[in-house]
C-alpha cells in the first residue's frame, strides 16, 4: 500500500470516532424536537418553546456571541410575529414566536466583516389539521417533522460545533428560523430587519450587505443513493464547480439547480440579491404527515451531509474573493414557477434514480396523476409524447400544457413500461 493510501486510511481511522460521536448528538437532537412532548413545533407553542430552548442551550454552551444587548437566552431571540386564519372558524390569530441566531467571528482581519448564514427552519406543523398544510388535514395528530425539520436543526448544531473547534475566516451566523411553514416568515424577517440599521444588534453586520452568502439546510434526514440536491448553484460564480468538487471528495452524488428560489427560508436572502446554497435530501410519504418519525432517518445519510456540508462552508468561508450575485430566474422552483397545470405530484429533486427520467417521491391523493393510475416510485419518462429525463425537463413540459386536456404520460413501474392518461387542473 503506498503511503498516501496509508495516509487516507490513517485520516479516516481518526476520524471515525469524531463521526460516531455526531451521529449520536444528530440522532439525540431528533429525537427530542420530534417527541411527542414538543407537539410539532408550533410557532408560540409549549414545543415552541421547548425547541426554542433546547437550541440555544446549545449555542450558549458552545460560547458563540448573541445578536442582542439582552441578558440570557433573550439575547439570541430575534422576535417577530404574523397573523394566521383558521379556514374552519374563519378568525384571525396573530403569533409572536423568534428566530434563534447566534455568531461566530471570523479569523481573518479583512474577510471577517463578511458574513455567511448557515441555517434551518425549527418550527413545523403542530397538531395538523384543516389549512395547517398537513397531507393528512382531517387527522388532528402531533406532526412531529423529524424530516422536516429536526433532521437539518441536528446538522446545523454540529455545524456550529465543528467550525466554533475549527475557525474559519469570515464569520458565520448561525440561525433557526421560526415560522418558515407558515410562508418564509422568520427569514423574511430576519432580512427586513437587516436592511435597516438597529441600536440592539450586536455581533451582526451593519446591515444586509454584510451578508455575502446563505447556505440553507432543509429536509436533509431520508439521503437515498448517496444523493443530495444543492440549489441555488447558480447564483454565484464559483458555486456550481464548489458543490460538484466537494460531491465527488466526499462521494456523494450531487444535482444542481441554479436558482435560489425553492420552498424554504434561503429564497428570502436570494431575493435580497444574496448567493445560496440549499441542500436537501427531498420528499417522501411521511412528508407533512404525523408519520415524519426519527425512527424512519437516515442518521448514516445525515452524517454525509454533515460532512459534505463541513467541506462546502469551509471552502465558501475561505474563497479569496468575496461571492459574487447572479441573478437566476426562478423556473426551477416548483412553488414558485407558473404553470397552468399541476399532475400533483412531488418529484425527485435529488436526481437519484440511475434510471432515465424523474422518480415521482410523492403523488398526492385527489390530484390528477393519483387519479390517473400514477403511483409513488414510478418513473416519469414521457409527458404529452415528449421525454422527461430530469428534473429542468419535467419543468418545461408542464409548462408547454394547458388545463382540461388530457394528455397521456409514460412511465416505468419495476421492469414494466405503463401509459396513462391524464385529466389536467389548474394548479390549486
Amino acid at each position: 500500500m503506498t503511503q498516501r493510501y496509508l495516509l487516507l486510511a490513517l485520516t479516516l481511522a481518526l476520524m471515525m470516532p469524531l463521526h460516531a460521536q455526531q451521529q449520536r448528538n444528530m440522532k439525540a437532537t431528533v429525537e427530542y424536537l420530534a417527541s411527542e412532548e414538543l407537539g410539532g413545533r408550533f410557532p408560540e407553542s409549549k414545543g415552541d418553546t421547548l425547541a426554542s430552548a433546547f437550541l440555544t442551550d446549545q449555542l450558549r454552551s458552545m460560547k458563540l456571541k448573541p445578536i442582542l444587548k439582552e441578558k440570557g437566552a433573550k439575547a439570541f431571540f430575534h422576535d417577530f410575529s404574523f397573523s394566521k386564519k383558521n379556514i374552519v372558524s374563519d378568525s384571525t390569530t396573530t403569533y409572536k414566536t423568534h428566530n434563534i441566531v447566534a455568531v461566530l467571528p471570523g479569523k481573518d482581519k479583512q474577510l471577517k466583516n463578511e458574513y455567511i448564514v448557515v441555517g434551518s427552519h425549527y418550527d413545523h406543523l403542530g397538531m395538523g389539521g384543516q389549512g395547517s398544510g398537513s397531507r393528512r388535514p382531517d387527522t388532528l395528530g402531533v406532526h412531529p417533522g423529524a424530516d422536516d425539520n429536526a433532521s437539518s436543526d441536528a446538522v446545523v448544531l454540529e455545524l456550529a460545533k465543528y467550525f466554533k473547534k475549527k475557525g474559519t475566516k469570515r464569520s458565520i451566523i448561525f440561525m433557526f428560523f421560526g415560522a418558515e411553514e407558515q410562508g418564509l416568515v422568520g427569514s423574511k424577517a430576519f432580512v427586513e430587519w437587516m436592511k435597516h440599521e438597529s441600536n440592539e444588534r450586536i455581533n451582526l453586520p451593519k446591515d444586509i450587505k454584510g451578508i455575502v452568502a446563505m447556505v440553507n439546510l432543509d429536509m436533509v434526514g431520508r439521503m437515498r443513493d448517496d444523493a443530495m440536491s444543492v440549489s441555488g448553484t447558480g447564483t454565484s460564480t464559483s458555486f456550481k464547480s464548489l458543490a460538484e468538487q466537494v460531491g465527488e471528495q466526499t462521494g456523494l452524488h450531487i444535482s444542481c439547480t441554479p436558482d435560489g428560489y425553492g420552498p424554504s427560508d434561503q429564497a428570502s436572502f436570494v431575493a435580497a440579491n444574496i448567493p445560496v446554497l440549499y441542500l436537501t435530501t427531498g420528499g417522501h410519504m411521511e412528508y407533512h404527515t404525523p408519520a415524519d418519525k426519527p425512527a424512519t432517518l437516515n442518521y448514516d445519510g445525515m452524517q454525509q451531509t454533515l460532512t459534505y456540508a463541513q467541506e462546502l462552508i469551509s471552502r465558501v468561508a475561505s474563497m479569496p474573493q468575496t461571492p459574487d450575485f447572479i441573478n437566476v430566474p426562478g423556473n426551477g422552483d416548483m412553488k414558485h414557477a407558473k404553470f397552468k397545470v399541476t399532475l400533483g405530484l412531488m418529484p425527485d429533486v435529488t436526481g437519484a434514480s440511475t434510471i432515465p427520467g424523474l422518480r415521482a417521491d410523492i403523488v398526492v391523493a385527489g390530484k390528477p396523476a393519483h387519479n390517473a393510475g400514477i403511483k409513488s416510485g414510478d418513473i416519469i419518462q414521457e409527458i404529452n409524447g415528449k421525454p422527461v429525463k430530469n428534473i429542468e425537463e419535467y419543468m418545461e413540459r408542464l409548462a408547454e400544457l394547458k388545463a382540461g386536456t388530457v394528455v397521456p404520460v409514460k412511465v416505468l413501474r419495476g421492469n414494466q413500461t405503463i401509459k396513462f392518461q391524464v385529466h389536467l387542473r389548474t394548479d390549486k
